[in-house]
């Protein structure tokens, strides 16, 4: 077992617990793999009850994949990258179906693969320091770890704004959108935890009970402008109807845009569009992956890499460098199905197996 994470029994309960927290827990490939042997070992384990998902210390939950190991890949012949998404898929896909009761803790930064380990979950806390995102648009990548099944499923256009923008929600916006069932004070979590090793088969009535009122949710007022500004398919379209508004908050959507790949926004939004109409998490990930495998190699995501994560200039050079640019064969290409033996299946023990999305969604 790698010192990156924490896989332990306690009692009746399996705990999955991200230890690397210098990179705010973001996975790798040996974390994910680890993971994927846990769950699939507890899942069929009479002397297991309940899995909790946390963090070991530090202010991130989990800040996403580790893109800098997969661009550094994607820049040879990508075989690494591919590894690292086939295992995260499996192991969002796995705990997509688990069938016994699972838990995350989304205490702190949740970013990209951060929400495909969590928004899963059949009981996902937020506390005051949950901040929730996925802002792969601004390194090239795209709203990957089953975002495009979440973010389809919200509410209005918040999910296209949330894919493109990158824009992050505090533990308000989550509950009042359905990404986090509980609130819980930060304080209350080691007691909490300790009550759930100690009756795990009582785990709804011990969260209820520890359940505060969320704060108030910002999204309240600005929906009537999301719902406006967002509501195209088309990124021009968007990008037009932001620049005919003249309102402050316009202009600053705008601006922000303006920062990201314009192949990754044109892709973002293609898959929420295809998403919503999935019945089959696993369908969601086999799109997914075709994407995450080509873009890997992509000149964007190298570039965004370098630009946010390594030279840290913010100042990447997309290409191409306009929307216009970015033609619907282009798309075309990185949704098109990969030859039968390198599609991606769940793990060989989970196949075949599905349940409904999360009900705690808001429609």
């Amino acid at each position: 077992m790698s010192m990156e994470m924490d896989i332990v029994v306690e009692g009746r309960v399996g705990r999955l617990r991200l230890n690397r927290p210098k990179a705010l827990h973001s996975l790798n490939v040996a974390m994910c793999t680890e993971m994927l042997h846990a769950l699939l070992a507890w899942r069929d384990d009479p002397a297991i009850d309940l899995v909790m998902v946390d963090h070991a210390q530090g202010r991130g939950f989990c800040a996403g994949g580790d893109v800098r190991a997969a661009a550094l890949s994607g820049a040879g012949d990508g075989r690494e990258a591919r590894d690292f998404f086939a295992t995260e898929y499996r192991v969002d896909h796995l705990l997509f179906t688990y069938p016994k009761p699972t838990v995350a803790f989304m205490d702190g930064i949740t970013i990209g693969g951060g929400v495909g380990l969590s928004q899963p979950c059949h009981h996902r806390i937020a506390t005051a320091a949950t901040s929730l995102a996925m802002p792969e648009s601004g390194i090239g990548l795209f709203t990957d770890a089953g975002g495009g099944w979440y973010l389809s499923r919200l509410p209005g256009r918040v999910g296209q704004w949330l894919a493109l923008t990158g824009s992050r929600l505090d533990a308000g916006d989550c509950c009042a959108l359905g990404l986090a069932d509980h609130y819980l004070d930060a304080a209350q979590l080691d007691q909490v935890k300790r009550d759930l090793v100690a009756r795990p088969t009582d785990a709804p009535a011990i969260l209820a009970a520890a359940q505060k009122t969320p704060p108030p949710s910002s999204l309240d007022a600005l929906r009537p402008q999301i719902d406006r500004l967002f509501a195209a398919d088309r990124y021009e379209d968007i990008l037009a109807a932001l620049d005919a508004d003249g309102g402050d908050w316009a202009r600053d959507q705008r601006a922000i845009l303006a920062s990201k790949s314009n192949v990754t926004a044109k892709v973002s939004l293609r898959l929420l569009v295809l998403a919503a109409d999935l019945t089959d998490f696993a369908q969601e990930m086999r799109q997914e992956y075709r994407i995450a495998s080509r873009i890997c190699r992509g000149h964007d995501f190298r570039e965004g890499v370098r630009a946010v994560l390594v030279d840290k200039d913010n100042a990447p050079r997309w290409h191409p460098a306009t929307p216009e640019g970015v033609d619907d064969s282009m798309i075309d290409d990185l949704f098109a199905p990969l030859p039968e033996a390198e599609e991606w299946r769940p793990a060989p023990e989970d196949e075949g197996r599905e349940r409904p999305c999360n009900t705690g969604l808001v429609q």
